[in-house]
């Protein structure tokens, strides 16, 4: 079958760094799906495994683990789909990424595809709408559907792939007020566009900009990127006994100034569940289901903003530079056949 590896430790300017190849099809374990892929999306763990800042297996030979497709075969102990089902999925860095035409998947990883989306709108949104999802209501421990007052949720990177989950899930499923940072202008409206009340600009300082709001002390933070940055101002601006939650990687993190206020720190890591095949893996097949329902209905949107096509080394260099460039509102996608790009 084709696929597209990638070279570890390269830069896009690297001829190599990603290139097609002929390899033999998965083999399938008993919890196992094949799944033709149709669509990939491109997350910033895929640029940084490739260029060698996040360490996976020596094994593992292709990246891509945000992916839909159609169920070609399952394995012998597969209950939850069968052949011909559309589905999408996030996957495990510790097997081969999706950026292939066959990949392999543990079922209870996988949700029924939003039959409303197109493949490429699907792929979109596992890896991004399962970390919004843990983030917030197991995390944060928010309710999904309680729409009682919950407190003020301010987002640091409301643009960005997570961001931009977590302000629909939090706008549409509690009843906080959704604060999002974004710097531009387009950043700054798709954010509103997404259902966000308020937009600050983080390359500002962020103290006086939550002050003009005259809101109650900040009870919840999510700081989805360079929280280094702003780590010092979020030590300041949220409430006593508040929440914050942080996504990115550090070197070192400090939680020293979290401690006068009794804030409470959760890290979300949206493979945890795979990579200890926790006896609740299958939680996730339950959240990717759930996510499909509120997108079939309407209740929250795909953040594809970009589409890619063919499926190709060469577009995915694209999508490589396109995700490294920074900037990007959304997500963009890597599909076999050109599809419809933003959503919004």
């Amino acid at each position: 079958m084709k696929a597209i590896a990638y070279l570890k430790g390269s830069s896009l300017s690297d001829p190599q760094a990603l290139y097609d190849l002929d390899q033999a099809e998965p083999v399938l374990e008993p919890h196992d799906l094949l799944v033709a892929v149709e669509a990939v999306s491109v997350n910033p763990l895929d640029t940084k495994v490739r260029a060698g800042m996040v360490r996976v297996p020596e094994h593992v030979r292709t990246l891509g683990w945000d992916a839909s497709g159609v169920v070609r075969a399952v394995g012998s102990a597969v209950t939850l789909f069968a052949p011909g089902d559309a589905v999408f999925y996030a996957g495990t860095f510790t097997r081969d990424g999706a950026n292939a035409e066959l990949h392999r998947v543990d079922e209870r990883l996988v949700g029924h595809k939003p039959e409303r989306l197109s493949f490429a709108q699907a792929a979109a949104m596992p890896l991004t709408g399962l970390t919004a999802w843990q983030l917030l209501f197991e995390r944060l421990g928010r309710v999904p559907g309680d729409l009682s007052r919950q407190g003020t949720l301010l987002i640091v990177g409301g643009a960005g792939g997570v961001g931009s989950v977590l302000i629909q899930l939090a706008r549409q499923l509690t009843g906080m007020t959704v604060i999002a940072t974004a710097s531009r202008p387009d950043s700054r409206q798709w954010c509103l566009d997404l259902g966000a009340h308020q937009v600050l600009d983080h390359s500002r300082s962020l103290v006086p900009q939550v002050a003009a709001l005259d809101l109650p002390p900040l009870s919840h933070i999510a700081a989805l990127t360079h929280t280094a940055r702003h780590y010092a101002e979020l030590s300041e601006i949220i409430a006593p006994h508040g929440h914050l939650a942080l996504i990115d990687d550090h070197d070192f993190f400090d939680a020293l100034p979290l401690k006068a206020k009794s804030v409470s720190l959760h890290w979300e890591m949206v493979f945890t569940r795979a990579l200890f095949q926790t006896p609740d893996m299958i939680e996730q097949h339950h959240i990717l289901n759930r996510l499909a329902q509120l997108l079939d209905q309407g209740v929250i949107r795909s953040t594809l903003n970009e589409v890619i096509s063919p499926f190709n080394a060469d577009s995915l260099r694209r999508a490589h530079a396109r995700v490294e460039q920074g900037g990007l509102s959304g997500k963009v996608v890597v599909a076999r056949e050109a599809q419809p790009s933003a959503s919004l």
